[in-house]
């Protein structure tokens, strides 16, 4: 009889407890990957997490995804949401990417910029989500790696 072999592997569990009042991100912004074209163009990242792209950007794979966030207020609180630069630079082994125009997943869809919107909270609970994509930048013949940045984006409850 040939005995039995076992293995253990660890595993992770995870969850974010929100405070009312507050807001936490649970998901970056991620263009995924691409093959650059030889003139400059973009990507651009809709908040339904679509992609597009122009003048001969070719995208790979998956692995995109839109930045989202989730936060807890009260039913017809008002929320001001307003990004730290209308813009970042994005760096890794190339010249810079650009990433602008922060547009937001509501109803209609909204551009994010440094001056502050003015939403309300729909659900009866107090409890929302909402996602946010943009626009990248990215140079002719771009060279390969992985470029990185930090964005902010704030929120304030009346």
């Amino acid at each position: 009889m040939t005995p039995a072999f076992a293995e253990t592997e660890p595993a992770n569990a995870e969850i974010t407890v929100v405070r009312p009042l507050s807001f936490v991100i649970d998901n970056n912004l991620d263009f995924g990957s691409l093959i650059p074209g030889t003139v400059a163009g973009t990507v651009v990242m809709a908040p339904t997490g679509a992609r597009t792209t122009n003048n001969g950007i070719v995208l790979v794979g998956g692995g995109q995804s839109t930045a989202t966030f989730s936060g807890q207020g009260t039913l017809n609180q008002r929320v001001d949401i307003s990004l730290g630069a209308n813009s970042i630079l994005i760096t890794g082994p190339g010249a810079p990417m650009r990433v602008r125009t922060f547009v937001i997943g509501s109803t209609p869809t909204a551009v994010l910029t440094t001056a502050p919107l003015r939403f309300r909270i729909a659900a009866a609970n107090g409890i929302f989500t909402f996602p946010v994509g943009a626009t990248l930048e990215v140079g002719a013949n771009q060279a390969a790696g992985k470029y990185t940045g930090n964005w902010s984006i704030t929120l304030n409850y009346f």
